[in-house]
């Protein structure tokens, strides 16, 4: 069985199994199905607000699909997410992304 299928059988079991939720939006993008993938992030945020790696990929995905103001806005909100959970090292991981991405 692919990893895609196994992960949505686990998420037919556990919708708001927030690993698996990101690993399925991981498998999407990496396979270039960035609407698929954007989808799943939406679901994982949306269920998991502080889950600080999803806005990440979430924005290295828009990036990727040449959503670019997208990508700055899912940045600004994960380094706000980053900040409440006190992770400094994604803070400035999506800084940078930030900065890179420019105005």
């Amino acid at each position: 069985m692919d990893r895609v299928a196994v992960l949505t059988e686990v998420l037919a079991e556990d919708p708001n199994n927030a690993f698996a939720r990101y690993g399925l939006a991981m498998e999407h993008s990496n396979a270039g199905a960035f609407d698929r993938a954007l989808d799943e992030f939406a679901k994982l945020l949306a269920a998991h607000p502080d889950y600080v790696p999803g806005y990440q990929m979430a924005a290295q995905t828009l990036v990727k699909a040449s959503r670019p103001a997208e990508a700055k806005s899912m940045l600004e909100n994960g380094i706000a997410s980053a900040q409440r959970k006190g992770d400094s090292h994604a803070e400035s991981e999506m800084q940078a992304m930030l900065d890179e991405i420019g105005s």
